[in-house]
């Protein structure tokens, strides 16, 4: 008789880091293509595991403040079906963030996907852009009058769409550290910025170095 294998529970995921994750990206849009980490490897760690967990981070990064994430999450209790189809589009579009700063850093031309669902996300915002009278003229002003689900997308997007279209699209690079793939813009003179966080990822690839060479000696 065959004897049957006993599948062992999968590990606990670890706590989000939603509401404590450094802003190290330079730009909103890349803060938030950083809420995920270690992309296609055994590391990978996913921070917004949940509408309200995207909550958290919006707040976190100043999208709004905690009075208005209380109340989308009350919204978002009474719709959970909206709520949860609202988490698929971030990620999707954080998805396609990322993906499209990784092959700006390494000078490669941007998926054809990424960039199509960038500007379907980009179509829904403008449509609830308008203007408004300021000093001097008139400023953009975006989002809904209203709280909506998704209106937290609204500045991610227009975010990206001033990043991509400026001046300094030739300064986002993407950190080579193990386990991490963050992106961010090299606002350095020099541009030899190459780390998300030099006291993290590169203070870690010093140490493999230096074990490295512990062990050739």
């Amino acid at each position: 008789m065959a004897m049957q294998r006993i599948r062992r529970p999968a590990p606990p995921a670890p706590p989000s880091r939603a509401g404590v994750l450094p802003l190290i990206g330079g730009a909103l849009c890349l803060d938030f293509a950083n809420t995920s980490s270690g992309r296609g490897g055994r590391l990978h760690r996913e921070n917004l595991r949940s509408y309200d967990l995207l909550l958290v981070w919006c707040a976190h990064a100043g999208i709004f403040a905690a009075r208005k994430r209380h109340a989308l999450a009350k919204l978002a209790a009474t719709r959970p079906a909206a709520a949860a189809r609202t988490l698929r589009r971030a990620l999707a579009l954080r998805e396609a963030i990322h993906a499209i700063a990784a092959a700006l850093g390494r000078g490669a031309r941007p998926p054809a996907p990424a960039v199509a669902r960038l500007n379907r996300e980009l179509g829904r915002a403008m449509a609830r852009a308008r203007l408004r009278p300021a000093a001097g003229g008139f400023v953009w002003e975006w989002g809904p009058e209203r709280p909506t689900l998704d209106g937290m997308l609204d500045p991610i997007l227009r975010s990206a769409a001033e990043l991509l279209v400026g001046p300094v699209g030739d300064r986002v690079k993407q950190c080579p550290g193990r386990h991490c793939g963050w992106v961010f813009l090299d606002r350095t003179k020099n541009r030899r910025r190459r780390w998300c966080e030099m006291e993290v990822c590169g203070a870690r690839a010093k140490a493999r170095r230096y074990r490295a060479r512990q062990r050739a000696a």
